[in-house]
């Protein structure tokens, strides 16, 4: 374990998913409202009680981190310590009744992840993942799977609706070189692939709610994850992400979008 992640952080870490996840359970496949946000994406109390809990455990035991949030916003945002939390990344699959969702928990340090947490409260599956050791789900190592090419490679995006203008046809143009082409499993597909079942996430317009917890868990199971220019990711980074199981695909994948 790396000098920047303690002990007490991971488990402050599975105490702030445990937390959500209840929550979360209790709403899903429950007759609630839903209402629509100034980007009209939908947000539920599910994932406003999630969050709320989570700041709570949070500040009581580091109050003088800071936390962003997707439904609450930043609070001391340049603080050395920053959590970073998705209460519900994937709310239109759970209010659908679909659980291809999950809870996205992160601790930044100087604004680079260093610990983040995937939590599937529903099939109660959590990936973790920590600078300086492997990353894991419901402790077992997971490890990404060897594929370095595209011609052997399995694509997953959240919706193909989220390349427009110019990433349109530049993610097309990936789409047609690799073997297999998927959507819709929003964060729960970036910890298939630190299982070993996807080779290559491609997504873009993600905010640091979206992207922070998934970069330890990937880079802990072998995998890497940068934007599309090849840098790694962090709270300032522009919202384009290419993720893959096997390094080698990362380049293939960058010049299929860029060429």
């Amino acid at each position: 374990m790396s000098e920047a992640v303690s002990a007490d952080h991971i488990a402050l870490a599975h105490a702030l998913a445990d937390a959500a996840g209840t929550i979360a359970r209790r709403y899903f496949r429950q007759a609630i409202a839903v209402d629509d946000k100034a980007d009209l994406t939908p947000v539920t109390v599910a994932d406003r009680e999630a969050e709320a809990a989570m700041r709570g455990l949070i500040a009581a035991a580091y109050p003088a981190h800071g936390i962003i949030g997707e439904e609450e916003g930043p609070l001391r945002a340049d603080a050395e310590y920053v959590w970073v939390l998705d209460p519900i990344d994937g709310t239109k699959n759970f209010i659908s009744g679909i659980p291809l969702f999950g809870t996205l928990i992160a601790l930044t340090r100087r604004g680079r992840p260093v610990l983040g947490v995937i939590d599937q409260p529903v099939l109660r599956e959590r990936w973790v993942g920590a600078e300086g050791q492997a990353s894991a789900m419901n402790g077992a190592t997971v490890r990404c799977r060897a594929c370095a090419s595209l011609a052997d490679a399995t694509l997953y995006a959240t919706s193909p609706d989220m390349f427009p203008g110019d990433d349109a046809p530049r993610f097309q143009r990936l789409k047609q070189r690799v073997k297999l082409a998927r959507y819709g499993a929003d964060c729960y597909a970036y910890a298939q692939l630190a299982s070993g079942f996807i080779d290559l996430v491609v997504e873009r317009d993600l905010k640091p709610y979206d992207y922070c917890a998934l970069v330890p868990v990937i880079e802990g199971a072998g995998g890497r994850i940068a934007d599309w220019n090849g840098r790694g990711l962090d709270l300032g980074s522009d919202g384009r992400v290419i993720a893959c199981g096997d390094p080698r695909l990362f380049d293939h994948a960058r010049s299929a979008l860029l060429s």
